[in-house]
């Protein structure tokens, strides 16, 4: 069993910790889905003022939910929608401060004011996006933008 240990120090050293954290817990393990179900669990717990941590796969077609931690999520998003699709079809992670005043935002909790997606490939090859929301507006900074897109990268190491 794996234990999540409260994070000290400055944001960054959070991040170093979080990330150590990460690649101990998917260590020895190749499986997407059980890697993600363990990395949404770790930041879900590791990180304050969240709501929903977790993933969406990319099955050829659409982005289809993949494990998370919150409440139940829409299952099914169009590239280029919402900002999980804009993520994914842009290649570049999304910071949005206010989810409201995103265009085509797609309101799966209500409760989410603030959105960090991180769009995950594999070279050229579209796998999916990482997903962070959070009921306090602006709640994602630079900081937080580069320690997900480590944590990120550490699953895409891992998982086949």
């Amino acid at each position: 069993m794996h234990e999540v240990s409260e994070l000290e120090g400055t944001k960054t050293e959070q991040y170093a910790e979080l990330a150590q954290q990460a690649r101990g817990l998917l260590s020895g393990e190749s499986d997407r889905i059980a890697n993600a179900a363990n990395l949404s669990a770790l930041v879900y717990h590791a990180l304050p003022s969240l709501n929903w941590v977790g993933f969406y796969f990319y099955d050829g077609n659409e982005l289809v939910v993949g494990p998370f931690q919150g409440k139940p999520a829409c299952v099914r998003i169009a590239l280029g929608r919402g900002v999980c699709g804009t993520a994914a079809t842009t290649r570049q992670t999304q910071r949005i401060a206010d989810v409201d005043a995103f265009p085509g935002h797609i309101p799966c909790d209500g409760a989410s004011r603030s959105e960090l997606v991180v769009p995950l490939f594999r070279g050229d090859e579209l796998v999916g996006v990482f997903d962070l929301d959070s009921p306090e507006r602006d709640r994602f900074d630079t900081e937080d933008q580069r320690g997900m897109e480590e944590i990120a990268k550490i699953w895409l190491e891992a998982s086949a």
